[in-house]
């Protein structure tokens, strides 16, 4: 046996032990090493054996470093073909969480045992694969074509207990000795003479599905896909299950898994794995920076950002707490946090004694002395920097000595908050997205002065906490708010050019956001932006009419938004449906006039390379200035905090993917045709063109 995987016989029980920390990925030197075991097993004295693995996981899924390279022999496929084959019954030992590769080992032994913590899943349709080694035919004849596809297409791991209903486990083990337990399971197994039930034998009764079926189901997918391919192919491979031959549906699900392998969309998704991964990382700090213990955590304000902070350490058994300025606010506060959680108990997505729990984890406060003791402060007041700097001035004078104090901002300088305390290394930048308790992103923002341990602490907790942390350096807006000006800016341009709302936001959603520029003003309200650029007139500044006029025109004639019911769009009042309004368009053609613009046809893609080349190219200022450490980070701030599509791997990966040639000739052109204003290429983005590289190797050349 290879050191990744041992064997030994207890009583008559062959135990195959899998030991390739951290997560057992099913690596080369894995698949040999089990399938030398399964066969050296077929000569001893062992009646049946037991697969189990040791560290905290069972087989958490491939190897996908793998992927793309040249295949080494065994191939997943063969080794679960050896282990279907035994002539002994062998039995899946899982703890942990089973996912991908590692739950299509499992069924393809004879039997599967698990504890009733562990959670099993097939996540690979989020990078934009499709389970490949006969997960798309075995789970189905286990579970039924609708829960397997449920299970598949979506990809969240499930309970043990929701697992064994759906048969994909035979029995949920009690205790937490694993090995105990599953060897206690082989030997009752044969003391029946259990069988060897092999699941490629079972058949799917074609009567059970009613016609259109699998038709239908990729309809209701598509609205959700937004184009990426994976799910509809796993769709087709559900349904070769349940209409061909076990083998025939095993050649079927391989030429669709290549298919999507070999596809730019799951390029993208695996470079969005790495990436994700790589944020935590700061370059400099050493992995065993120490962390400074965060019991208790306070936030201040209430509203709705506030609220949902403090949801988030709730959540994550955190005490916290939420200080306003008064006890009217205050309630307001805990009222909407209590609301939340029972919209969400009403769901089923939380029971009532989990709610109450985290409720009693939550305590308000008007009174800056309570926050004395806690570890943590998290500022998320209005965004005014005299406001933000009074609230650091009071938690400076009473919260201890080591406390943290993070501020929420969304734009204002950390330095010069943190200037106001005389604990500037205490300070740093937690800037959540809205709705905190929601999204997953997490901008951590490093102030010249804030310490590492700081650093280290904050990335730790944002972990616990559920967030996706990336690190940025202090700048306006850090990075995700700072590209989103020049996105936002050409979308309202390109109205005065003479595209439609409707068809900038068409554009956005086939290229795959969620939503489109406009439709996401009128979701946010339209009088925020007119607010923010009130006080920056007043402020002095001076700001180009052609920027906002049909924004700043729609919220003077009481269109804000949905909540108004009417913005860009009018809005049903019942199902909030949006519906282009020939008024706002005839407003558009009067601004235009106004400022001389002639209006022309416009097609989709200019209005993709007006909407996201601007992003690329301020990431490429931002990435020179060094605000952001790499163009992965960038990626995933705009996945997780803007709802870029993972399909496309954010936006420096898609400007690698089309060509940085591309985007900086294509920006040169639109300077030429719509003025140099708005359109220079960053010098980093120029340089690298000219040189044929890409951000990713630009990156890689800093290492």
């Amino acid at each position: 046996m290879s050191k990744i995987v041992s064997y030994e016989l207890i009583d008559q029980i062959g135990l195959i032990t899998v030991n390739n920390p951290p997560v057992n990925a099913l690596s080369h030197a894995l698949r040999q090493g089990l399938q030398e075991a399964v066969n050296a097993a077929q000569n001893d004295a062992s009646k049946a054996l037991v697969l189990l693995c040791a560290g905290r996981t069972f087989i958490a899924g491939a190897d996908i470093t793998e992927f793309g390279k040249p295949p080494q022999a065994p191939s997943l496929p063969d080794v679960l073909t050896t282990l279907e084959n035994s002539a002994k019954p062998i039995i899946a030992a899982i703890h942990g969480t089973a996912l991908g590769g590692g739950v299509e080992t499992a069924l393809a032994c004879h039997y599967r045992c698990a504890l009733a913590s562990a959670k099993v899943g097939l996540p690979e349709v989020k990078l934009g694969i499709l389970p490949g080694a006969g997960g798309t035919q075995r789970v189905p004849r286990l579970a039924g074509v609708e829960a397997a596809l449920a299970l598949m297409t979506m990809g969240n791991p499930i309970a043990a207990e929701d697992a064994a209903s759906m048969h994909l486990i035979d029995r949920v083990l009690q205790g937490e000795d694993l090995q105990a337990a599953a060897l206690a399971y082989a030997q009752e197994l044969v003391a029946q003479g259990a069988p060897l039930k092999r699941v490629r034998d079972l058949q799917i009764d074609p009567a059970s599905i009613v016609p259109g079926f699998f038709d239908a189901y990729r309809r209701k997918l598509a609205a959700r896909a937004r184009g990426q391919i994976a799910a509809d192919r796993i769709v087709s491979c559900v349904e070769a299950a349940a209409t061909k031959a076990f083998d025939e549906g095993l050649q079927t699900e391989r030429e669709l898994f290549m298919e999507c392998l070999n596809s730019p969309q799951s390029r993208a998704m695996r470079h969005v794995f790495f990436a994700e991964r790589e944020a935590a990382k700061i370059k400099g700090l050493p992995a065993d920076t120490p962390v400074r213990e965060i019991g208790q955590a306070a936030i201040i304000g209430g509203g709705t950002m506030g609220g949902g902070i403090a949801m988030c350490f709730a959540n994550a058994g955190i005490p916290v707490t939420l200080l306003e300025i008064s006890d009217e606010a205050l309630e307001r506060g805990l009222g909407i946090i209590r609301k939340n959680y029972t919209i969400t108990v009403q769901k089923g997505r939380m029971s009532q004694q989990e709610m109450d729990a985290r409720l009693g984890l939550i305590r308000g406060t008007t009174d800056y002395a309570d926050l004395a003791s806690v570890d943590l402060v998290i500022e998320a007041v209005f965004e005014n920097p005299d406001i933000k700097k009074e609230v650091f001035v009071k938690l400076d004078a009473v919260c201890k000595p080591g406390a943290i104090l993070a501020s929420n901002t969304s734009y204002q300088n950390i330095d010069d908050i943190a200037a106001a305390t005389g604990r500037a290394a205490d300070v740093v930048g937690m800037h959540f997205f809205s709705p905190a308790n929601v999204m997953k992103l997490l901008e951590v923002v490093r102030g010249d002065r804030t310490a590492d341990d700081v650093l280290a602490t904050v990335m730790k907790i944002g972990k616990q906490i559920g967030k996706v942390c990336v690190l940025s350096r202090v700048c306006y807006g850090f990075i995700g708010n700072r590209m989103l000006t020049g996105y936002g800016r050409q979308a309202h341009m390109l109205l005065l050019d003479g595209a439609t709302p409707a068809q900038v936001d068409a554009a956005a959603e086939a290229f795959g956001m969620a939503m489109g520029p406009l439709a996401v003003g009128d979701l946010a309200g339209l009088d925020i932006g007119y607010k923010a650029r009130q006080a920056r007139e007043a402020a002095g500044e001076t700001l180009d009419p052609a920027t906002h006029c049909i924004a700043s025109a729609l919220v003077e004639m009481g269109r804000l938004g949905q909540k108004s019911g009417a913005g860009y769009y009018t809005y049903d009042p019942q199902t909030r449906a949006r519906k282009s309004d020939p008024q706002v368009e005839a407003l558009i053609r009067e601004q235009a006039q106004k400022l001389g613009i002639r209006q022309r046809e416009i097609s989709d893609e200019e209005i993709v390379a007006r909407l996201f080349y601007p992003l690329i190219n301020e990431g490429a200022r931002i990435l020179e200035e060094g605000i952001a450490q790499r163009p992965g980070d960038i990626d995933i701030v705009y996945i997780y905090g803007y709802a870029f599509p993972a399909s496309r791997g954010g936006p420096m990966f898609y400007a690698d993917e089309i060509g940085l040639k591309t985007v900086h000739e294509t920006i040169q052109r639109f300077a030429r045709e719509l003025g140099p204003q708005y359109w220079q290429s960053a010098p980093l983005l120029e340089r690298l063109a000219q040189e044929g590289s890409s951000f990713s190797e630009w990156s890689r050349s800093l290492q």
